[in-house]
């Protein structure tokens, strides 16, 4: 496909921004848009495009949607200025948000219909991956729409897993890697600020615990912000009610009981009552430090 190839990213946010990066560098005719001017810019200066999406969707071959939930993956589809519409037929449709299965069959079923491909696409892997194009992608979709999604998929993804040819599975798998993710979060401050009760600095937990079988990913990602008291919001506080919220939501359908996930999420909807919606999730470990009379690295 090459520089033909002309692929178009809406929402600019850490993960947008590395997938629009990725595929600026695999050749591709990039558009970014954003809803934050400033992005945009920046983005235009590394040699991205910043066109009014209604005049270029005709052109797109690929619209990634890169925002944070479903009711903004429906606002960019079909809202009142939905680019669904205006793309060519035969188009990709690659949707990454966190979203239950049932919508992603619903915007599965209203793009076919307008004879788009779309590939519920959600996205692993965090910020640095992201820019480097190395990211883990839970894909399902018809064979087609994995074939129209490819030359996005080869600039962003490491891996991409084929969980199904419909729209459905893809959301499920993200939905089971969200548990894990969100409550090894609150787990790993839930046991740094532990620590402290009993001496255990938290510089002193993460050179111990990342070497030893009860660490995780999110513990040796994630711990490393408390340890420098810096909470620049890699990944938001508010994600996490929301995707965990999303996890208990298929939970309940299905009548399944998700307790500790349950209980991670009151630390990160009580983290966020504390006004840290927008710092880091590692923020959550202040939830802990509050009610335990701690005082973190960086705080006074």
């Amino acid at each position: 496909m090459g520089g033909s190839h002309r692929t178009a990213v809406i929402g600019l946010g850490s993960m947008g921004y590395g997938i629009a990066q990725s595929c600026l560098r695999a050749g591709h005719e990039t558009l970014g848009h954003d809803i934050a001017p400033a992005q945009m810019q920046r983005f235009q200066g590394e040699g991205g495009l910043v066109e009014p999406l209604s005049s270029a969707a005709p052109t797109l071959d690929a619209v990634v949607v890169v925002v944070l939930n479903a009711s903004q993956t429906e606002d960019v589809l079909f809202g009142t200025q939905g680019i669904a519409l205006s793309l060519r037929r035969g188009a990709a449709v690659i949707a990454c948000a966190t979203v239950p299965p049932a919508f992603a069959r619903e915007m599965e079923a209203r793009c076919q219909a307008l004879g788009l491909q779309y590939l519920d696409a959600p996205i692993s892997g965090g910020a640095a991956k992201a820019a480097r194009g190395a990211l883990s992608v839970m894909a399902s979709g018809t064979a087609e729409a994995f074939a129209a999604a490819r030359p996005v998929l080869d600039a962003a993804a490491e891996t991409v897993f084929e969980l199904g040819d419909s729209a459905g599975p893809g959301s499920a798998m993200k939905a089971v890697n969200q548990l894990l993710a969100g409550v090894h979060i609150a787990t790993m401050a839930e046991a740094l600020t532990f620590g402290m009760t009993q001496g255990v600095s938290p510089e002193k937990f993460v050179d111990v615990i990342s070497k030893c079988a009860g660490t995780s990913w999110m513990l040796e990602n994630r711990a490393p912000h408390i340890v420098s008291g810096d909470y620049t919001p890699l990944s938001q506080v508010n994600i996490w009610p929301k995707d965990l919220g999303i996890v208990l939501d298929i939970a309940r359908e299905a009548k399944f009981s998700a307790p500790i996930t349950a209980a991670a999420l009151q630390q990160f909807l009580a983290a966020a009552g504390m006004g840290l919606g927008l710092e880091d999730d590692a923020a959550v470990a202040k939830v802990y430090a509050r009610n335990a009379g701690l005082t973190l690295p960086g705080e006074t």
